[in-house]
């Protein structure tokens, strides 16, 4: 799991005037919820943060103030032609949290080597995983426990499909025997 430290500025404009200015010098306009006070509206360097965006469940450290407080990207807004970072909401974490996403991002680097190893979709495998354990399963067996569910997912789908070439295989040999009964009989008209 990353950990990355980016240092924040405070913001005192705002508007989409105020954050184009910012954009246009390297910053990202953002906001930091929770911590027990009110929202802190700061600006982050963009580079750095696109960066650590990049990282499956990290953990920014926002150095705000000599005060540094452990967040997680919630809400991340985008250019939606460019894709460049237009704003994003960060939320503070507490002990509790911060230990739920460790074990979280843990269980998925595991899912994704075990996905490697047996040829199986790591994406898939990593939502389940995190579905799991966002229902309470066990953090030790969660990996295994996903890869019986994604296994028998497969499985399922295999079959059904197999259901279902095998049905339009059925369906395509009557048509045939169909037509073919049709030729014998108009033969059969067009010779009396």
């Amino acid at each position: 799991m990353a950990e990355v430290r980016l240092t924040a500025q405070a913001r005192t404009d705002f508007g989409k005037g105020a954050a184009r200015r910012l954009r246009r010098d390297g910053q990202v306009p953002a906001v930091l919820y929770g911590d027990g006070e009110a929202p802190r509206h700061v600006s982050l360097d963009d580079h750095d943060l696109t960066q650590a965006l990049k990282q499956p469940k990290v953990i920014l450290e926002i150095d705000f103030d000599n005060d540094v407080v452990p967040t997680a990207p919630r809400d991340v807004q985008r250019d939606a032609v460019k894709g460049f970072l237009k704003h994003i909401d960060l939320v503070a974490l507490d002990r509790a949290a911060l230990k739920a996403r460790q074990i979280e991002a843990e269980a998925v680097a595991r899912a994704e080597e075990v996905a490697a190893e047996k040829e199986l979709d790591p994406i898939a495998l990593s939502e389940i995983v995190s579905e799991m354990l966002h229902e309470g399963a066990d953090a030790d067996t969660v990996v295994d426990a996903a890869v019986e569910r994604l296994e028998a997912e497969m499985k399922a789908q295999a079959e059904a499909a197999a259901a279902a070439a095998a049905a339009e295989d059925a369906a395509a040999a009557e048509a045939a025997d169909g037509e073919g009964g049709e030729e014998a009989a108009e033969a059969e008209s067009s010779e009396e």
